[in-house]
């Protein structure tokens, strides 16, 4: 597993959750994650269906994003992995706020919230030869189409926390891989 902090600011637009786009860009050939800061105006490559058929689109002025790509062809597997890393996210947000913002966070299905606002978005897709999770994080809660919090109320600085949840993401699929190893099929 490869990984990578982008120190360039690059608005996403859902274009880059593509087969290859981290190898083409950023030179990562297989399975990586990589993570960087941009913008987020996601409304002419929406993926997500339901989004789409609602005329939702995504929009903020400032995120943290993590794209992931897994050179298999399960979605399934691939909503799995973007659960894992919505859980890795929140457990590093947890870990380094107050208490009395530790315990209003919560995962619901895909996403992060603390009350009634919303931390995060994410997706999980299927190219030809690859399956492809983007994740993002609102830094700032600015114009928002929705009710949001961002990593700039909790206090927590975006890229610390993209290379320790990078470094987290690459540990856990290693050692998943790894388990599969140390078993003994039955009969």
């Amino acid at each position: 597993m490869r990984s990578k902090f982008v120190d360039k600011t690059i608005d996403y637009t859902g274009q880059q959750l593509r087969s290859h786009y981290i190898y083409e860009t950023f030179g990562l050939e297989g399975d990586a994650v990589i993570s960087f800061i941009g913008a987020c105006r996601v409304k002419e490559h929406m993926v997500d269906l339901s989004d789409k058929l609602k005329k939702e689109f995504i929009k903020s002025d400032k995120m943290l994003h993590f794209i992931i790509e897994h050179f298999d062809g399960d979605l399934e597997k691939a909503v799995v992995r973007k659960r894992l890393m919505v859980g890795i996210i929140l457990d590093e947000i947890r870990r380094n706020t107050v208490e009395i913002h530790r315990n209003a966070l919560y995962r619901k299905e895909n996403g992060i919230y603390s009350g009634n606002k919303k931390l995060s978005v994410a997706v999980a897709t299927a190219s030809p030869v690859s399956t492809l999770v983007h994740i993002g994080l609102n830094i700032s809660s600015k114009n928002t189409p929705v009710k949001t919090i961002g990593l700039k109320d909790f206090g927590i600085e975006p890229k610390k926390l993209a290379l320790n949840v990078i470094e987290l993401y690459c540990k856990e699929i290693d050692s998943i891989r790894q388990s599969r190893c140390k078993v003994t099929g039955v009969k």
